[in-house]
This record gives C-alpha cells, structure tokens and sequence, in this order.
C-alpha cells in the first residue's frame, strides 16, 4: 500500500520536509535538476568507447563537453517536469518532497533558470558541431513531448524515454564523428525499455490502489502486464548483446573474438536488477539503485574494464 502523505507535504504552500526549508535557492534549484540522475549521461560516451577513440585527447574532450551539455539537457526536462507535474507530486509519498512540488522553489523561477539553462546548452552543442547540436535539440523536444501527451499514452511513454536513451548515444558518436553500430543502438533502446518498465512497476506496487490517481496512465498499466513485458525486452536485449558481440562485423572492427567473454557481466547485471526490482521492491530510480548497490555498480565497471582491455589492449594477440 502507498504510504500516507503528511497534510504539510501535500500542501501546496508547504516548507518541504527533511529540512529542506533552511536551503538556499540555488541549493533548491541544484536539487531540482538531479545532479543524481545525470549518470544516465554516461551513455554518451559509447561512441568514444567503441568508437575506438578512448585514448584520443581531442575525442575525448569533445565527448566530456557532450557530457556535460547532456547534463544540462536533461536537468531542463527535470524541471519542465516537476512544474508540470508539481499538483499529481503533492499526491506521491516520495515526488512530494520535491522543490516546486513542496512549494520551497517558485515554478516561475525554476522555469526562469530552465529556459536559460536550455539556451546555453543548446547554444553549446551547436558551437560543438551542427550534427550534435541537431541531436541535442531532437532530444530536447522529444523529452517536452513526453512531459506533454505523450507520458499519458500507454506503451509510447516508455518508447519515448527508451529513444532518449538511443539519441544520447547517437549525440556521443556524433560528437566525435564515429559511426556507431545498429546493434548498440538496439540494444540501448531494449536495455532502456527494461529500466522504463522497471520503473513503471515500482510505481504501480508503491502506489497501489493509488497509482491512477496519481498518474492515470498508470491505470492502463499491471504488474502481470509489465512483467510480461520485461520478460521480453530482458530476452531480446541480453540475445542483441549476444549477437553483437560474436558478429563478424564486430570481429573485423575490433581484431578480436574475446568480446564474447564480456557476455556473463550484462546476465548479471540484469538478473541483480531484477532481484532488486521483485525481492527489494526497487527500481524507481535506476540511477540510485546503480550508486547504492555495490554488486551492480561492480559489475558495470567490471564489465567497463572487460571491454576496454578486449577492445583496446587485445589480450594474448587473439
């Protein structure tokens, strides 16, 4: 059951909670855009990974820069968001305690900071590169479409959050003018789908009979329904990493075969995210959970590291 909500939390005018009201603006502002969250981010650093640009000063530079204005991005839409959503967040245990939804930061002055947040960005990634910058904003006005109609339409909500993750991608290999694989990009927007539907769940068992009101798009929503779902997406994603590392495509680019070798990190890591999601009742925040679970963040780097030497060093000559 969802817990209940203190009538100061729900409050529109109300001080946040955990001490939140003793913060400055910028503290409320910096909170408002989840510096937490920016770790989905990282993706746009495949392009230099596999791009075979890692060692490259210039590459990765420009990827950092690509980073960064990802970052800046992605807290625009946090905002976008929050003021948006700030009266269904009053309703929810946890978004509650959010700045604009508490009502410590005003949604005039978030949205002030987001439009300029949003120019500098953009202004940035066109002075990086035309092809990046067009990216960039794609991604942008994708993610407004989302906080709009399409976040209250059944399955195209989570298709819409998987295809951010894919023009994340995209920007990172754009940036550093590399090409990147259709078998990464599927398996971005699968591996993308399985955290958005993850997420969905979490929202479903946390909320109970309150989901729909809270968010009705979640009412055309079910545990059974989503399970069904991850069990295919974690199929097709696992079997489309499968498939691009034993890819002669991928044997020709690299010089190696080991980077099948590489293929019992992301098993795990998607069965320890799924333990997570069924036995601890996580998943909200794929962000966070990747942070505080030590066998899951081990994991990924491992596998970061596995890839970097196969790729890079290509161990016994193979």
């Amino acid at each position: 059951m969802a817990r209940p909500i203190s009538p100061d939390a729900a409050a529109p005018g109300a001080a946040p909670t955990g001490g939140a009201g003793t913060r400055s603006t910028a503290a409320l502002i910096l909170h408002s855009l989840r510096p937490e969250q920016w770790t989905k981010n990282l993706i746009v650093f495949a392009g230099l990974i596999f791009g075979l640009e890692l060692f490259d000063r210039a590459a990765v530079v420009r990827s950092s820069l690509a980073f960064a204005v990802f970052c800046a991005l992605s807290g625009v839409v946090y905002i976008v968001n929050d003021i948006m959503d700030r009266e269904a967040d009053r309703r929810h245990p946890l978004k509650a305690k959010r700045p604009i939804a508490s009502g410590a930061l005003s949604p005039v002055l978030a949205g002030g900071v987001a439009s300029a947040l949003a120019a500098a960005a953009l202004a940035a990634a066109f002075a990086l590169s035309v092809p990046f910058g067009a990216v960039a904003l794609a991604y942008l006005l994708l993610q407004f479409a989302y906080s709009g109609p399409l976040k209250h339409i059944v399955i195209l909500d989570v298709l819409a959050i998987a295809i951010g993750f894919v023009l994340r991608a995209v920007a990172g290999a754009v940036a550093i003018r590399v090409p990147i694989s259709h078998w990464l990009l599927v398996v971005t927007i699968l591996l993308a789908l399985f955290l958005a539907l993850s997420k969905r769940r979490h929202e479903l068992v946390l909320l109970s009979n309150g989901a729909s009101e809270h968010r009705p798009i979640l009412g055309e929503y079910s545990p059974y329904l989503l399970d069904q779902m991850i069990s295919v997406v974690t199929a097709s994603t696992l079997v489309a990493y499968i498939f691009y590392c034993i890819s002669p495509e991928t044997i020709e680019k690299f010089g190696t075969d080991l980077l099948g070798l590489t293929i019992p990190f992301p098993l795990y890591g998607i069965f320890r995210y799924l333990y997570l999601v069924h036995q601890r009742e996580g998943g909200g925040s794929p962000s966070q959970m990747l942070l505080n679970d030590r066998p899951l963040l081990v994991c990924v780097a491992l596998w970061v590291l596995a890839v970097v030497v196969i790729v890079y060093l290509r161990p016994f000559g193979v």
